[in-house]
């Protein structure tokens, strides 16, 4: 009997050797060349390139340098998140509870722009807030905007872009925990003469925590390290940390700096998500 079990705690260790060694070419490997291209001097050489000389400086040098964009990366991708769980949670809430028997296609609906490009459907969005466009005319109509008012090329389209284009990434895992509820929680609250208002904020809220910490999570992360809306739909006023990483290692051949604010960036975010799930409580994802 013992052998038996021997023999099946090895296989499991066998089909573990797959997903490593694709997590040791594709993440390890890629991580360390990235932080050892921090470190490299700035300065290079002509006949051998960027040498490896542990220069720390390049860090400092890269927050002096860049520390606007990075901050503004993280506002963006902070409020746009903050669109997302509003507007998600309604459309989550209302696919789990009021769609009934249009469930099924209200969500094929949420992700039916995955089928288009990221990059088709932010194209999109440049010509839907053209300075010519419906949106625009109209909103000058009812005099919000004046008449030399845009929407284009201003944080509220860049913004508006990563709402949209993150928006299923926030509903789906909303819908995944409001469904699994159970609606006579619901209706208890009532029969305890709690109003709709306290029966939200004491039952379903708490309840679908674990989803609104995942969506959350897989809406932040991507938002702050987005660059295509803030180039097709922003201005170099609104450029986002994404935008000059891109912009060091393909343009400007910078790559010790560009491999330094890309792990700045990695270590910010995995210590606000740190922090963030600490202090959300959710123990379905500590």
């Amino acid at each position: 009997m013992s052998e038996t079990v021997r023999k099946r705690g090895s296989t499991g260790y066998f089909l573990l050797i797959p997903g490593v060694l694709w997590l040791a070419l594709f993440f390890v490997v890629p991580l360390y060349s990235l932080v050892a291209t921090s470190l490299f001097d700035p300065s290079g050489s002509d006949l051998n390139g960027y040498e490896m000389t542990y220069h720390w400086a390049n860090y400092t040098d890269a927050i002096q340098s860049y520390w606007q964009p990075l901050v503004r990366s993280l506002a963006y991708g902070a409020l746009a998140t903050l669109l997302c769980l509003l507007l998600g949670y309604v459309l989550a809430y209302a696919i789990a509870f009021k769609a009934g028997r249009w469930k099924n296609l209200m969500l094929v609906l949420v992700i039916a722009p995955f089928f288009t490009s990221f990059l088709v459907r932010t194209l999109s969005w440049k010509l839907l807030l053209a300075d010519d466009g419906f949106i625009v005319n109209t909103l000058q109509a009812v005099h919000v905007l004046g008449a030399d008012g845009r929407l284009l090329a201003t944080p509220v389209a860049v913004i508006a872009g990563l709402t949209y284009n993150f928006l299923p990434f926030m509903v789906l895992p909303l819908y995944a925990s409001i469904d699994k509820i159970d609606h006579r929680l619901i209706e208890a609250s009532s029969d305890l003469y709690a109003n709709p208002f306290v029966g939200f904020f004491k039952v379903t809220w708490p309840l679908s925590l674990p989803g609104v910490v995942s969506g959350t999570l897989l809406t932040f992360i991507p938002a702050v390290g987005d660059y295509i809306n803030a180039q097709l739909l922003g201005s170099p006023n609104q450029r986002m940390i994404g935008s000059v990483i891109q912009s060091l290692f393909t343009d400007a051949n910078d790559y010790p700096a560009a491999a330094a604010l890309s792990v700045i960036l990695m270590v910010l975010i995995v210590g606000m998500v740190l922090f963030y799930v600490r202090r959300a409580g959710t123990e379905d994802l500590l």
